[in-house]
């Protein structure tokens, strides 16, 4: 149990990272799918891109051990985000992808979870006093 844990939160790590990555090619690249998912919530070509580099800028801090919080807690707002509009307005389901893309956003969601659960003791003191309780560890 003792070696578990680090690994779990690694592979979290580099599982959410991995995800948020891959995803970036068809956002930047402006494929069909990212360009109708972007339309259809009003959103397109700066949503598309905005929300790309955010997610890059999260896959990286993610993958730094004193910025683990960060990534993951932006990671979560993201994802949570992509979530929210597969089920309000885009369908779990999006030309015809089987949910793909809704099961990477619940993915990144629990991996980063946990990765942000694992790294509180990390947090800065200035920024930890503000968290409600359950965040301060």
């Amino acid at each position: 149990m003792k070696y578990f844990q680090p690994v779990l939160y690694w592979g979290a790590r580099i599982m959410a990272a991995i995800i948020m990555l891959q995803t970036l090619y068809f956002k930047f690249s402006g494929s069909e799918e990212s360009v109708y998912i972007f339309t259809t919530i009003g959103m397109e070509p700066w949503g598309r891109i905005g929300v790309g580099v955010f997610e890059l800028i999260a896959s990286i801090l993610i993958l730094i051990p004193t910025m683990v919080w960060l990534g993951s807690a932006l990671a979560i707002g993201l994802m949570v985000g992509a979530m929210g509009l597969h089920v309000t307005i885009l369908g779990i389901e999006v030309l015809g992808d089987g949910g793909q893309l809704f099961i990477y956003a619940v993915v990144v969601t629990l991996c980063s979870s946990y990765a942000l659960w694992y790294s509180l003791g990390s947090i800065p003191e200035f920024i930890k006093g503000k968290l409600p309780l359950f965040l301060q560890k």
